[in-house]
């Protein structure tokens, strides 16, 4: 399976939600993303074939060590380059709206450099 920004996003927002909640379920990812059940399930069982999500008991969703990683990164990436853009004046909405977009087409190198520039103003 290729790592696309959808389904970047599907384990960040799974791992977002077990943060908040503890557990999860396919319905609780369809409420966050704002996307169809038919959709969320169609995802759910390509990242469950492909390694990144097992179902748990009640129908729980679980990130396997593989799927974790990414969403780590990704949610990693994310919360960095919001709160780059929030230092630099830019409002929290627009701040966490463009860090979505931004935080799955650039390299590590200059996320490693922004991360660093980040906590060297933060200091």
């Amino acid at each position: 399976m290729k790592m696309t920004e959808s389904t970047e996003d599907y384990l960040e927002t799974i791992l977002m939600e077990q943060c908040r909640h503890g557990k999860v379920r396919s319905i609780d990812v369809v409420n966050a993303m704002g996307f169809s059940r038919p959709t969320v399930s169609i995802a759910m069982k390509k990242l469950t074939e492909n390694g990144y999500v097992t179902m748990g008991d009640g129908g729980n969703l679980e990130l396997t060590d593989r799927g974790r990683t990414v969403a780590e990164r990704v949610y990693e990436r994310h919360r960095v380059i919001a709160r780059l853009l929030m230092a630099i004046g830019v409002d929290e909405e627009t701040a966490y709206t463009d860090a979505c977009r931004m935080e799955h087409d650039m390299s590590e190198k200059t996320f490693s450099c922004i991360k660093a520039y980040y906590h060297k103003i933060q200091e």
